[in-house]
């Protein structure tokens, strides 16, 4: 019955653990999974969910109030959302933001078996079958990414940066500006209202570096910004700077990619 999420099994047998355990807190993944479930769990409770936080921390004993974080008035300010007289406290994450701790293998888990509630017949739904959508761009799990902004001046330049994301093994991305111009999908998007990412290289490329961008990329592993105005604010960001026009350091930078490439230079 569990084997393929379902939003009213799932649910209810969160919410036998939830009762007998009695937490102070639980966290989600802001996922398309996890933002469901959260929603459905803290509606029958009820209690309180903050969604999609990019900062979380707890108040010490007695409190132990959770101050869930996450943008708001279109991103111009953070706001520290409490839930004060419900438990548990909710929130769901947003995907990219915390950093992993190092693995501790002096710790153990215990494994605590919950029967199911329900019975088959009491859920309305069934899955048939899974059709995955082709072509879709996975941004939060790319390790290399190309992203453009209001500097290409239109849609047609971002074939050049597919170019230079394919000689790399990547995928391309994009500030806010450039999809609310309509020049590329929103799947694409980088930032607070797009999606967080770690990858381990990052192409800024005609990027101003809006502080709703920097919240989304800023703990890339390397940072390549290029602007040709030297003063943008991505290159206090950014560990490899280069002022110039874009549409001829690009396409070199593909080049010499493809070159080493076929000489069996690698990455």
């Amino acid at each position: 019955m569990l084997k393929a999420y379902r939003t009213r099994p799932y649910s209810r047998v969160a919410m036998k653990v939830i009762g007998e355990a009695k937490p102070e807190i639980c966290l989600f993944g802001a996922t398309g999974t996890g933002r469901d479930l959260a929603g459905a769990i803290a509606t029958h409770l009820p209690t309180g969910l903050t969604a999609d936080t990019t900062e979380l921390d707890v108040e010490p004993p007695p409190s132990r109030l959770l101050l869930a974080s996450r943008p708001a008035f279109s991103e111009k300010m953070m706001a520290t959302i409490l839930c004060k007289q419900y438990r548990p406290q909710m929130a769901t994450a947003r995907a990219g933001v915390f950093q992993a701790l190092p693995r501790d293998t002096s710790r153990h888990g215990e494994i605590v078996r919950v029967p199911n509630p329900l019975s088959e017949e009491q859920i309305a739904t069934q899955v048939l079958d899974f059709i995955r959508e082709q072509g879709k761009v996975n941004l939060e799990e790319a390790e290399i990414i190309v992203a453009g902004g209001r500097g290409l001046g239109g849609p047609e330049p971002f074939a050049m940066l597919k170019e230079l994301a394919d000689a790399l093994g990547g995928v391309v991305g994009a500030s806010r500006a450039a999809v609310d111009a309509g020049w590329i999908k929103h799947e694409h998007q980088v930032g607070q209202t797009g999606c967080t990412v770690r990858p381990k290289l990052y192409f800024a490329i005609g990027i101003s570096g809006a502080v709703q961008h920097l919240v989304g990329m800023s703990n890339s592993e390397v940072i390549v910004a290029i602007n040709k105005d030297p003063e943008a604010p991505i290159f206090q960001t950014a560990h490899y700077r280069i002022v110039g026009d874009l549409f001829k350091i690009v396409p070199a930078i593909t080049a010499e990619v493809k070159k080493r490439r076929k000489g069996g230079g690698g990455r």
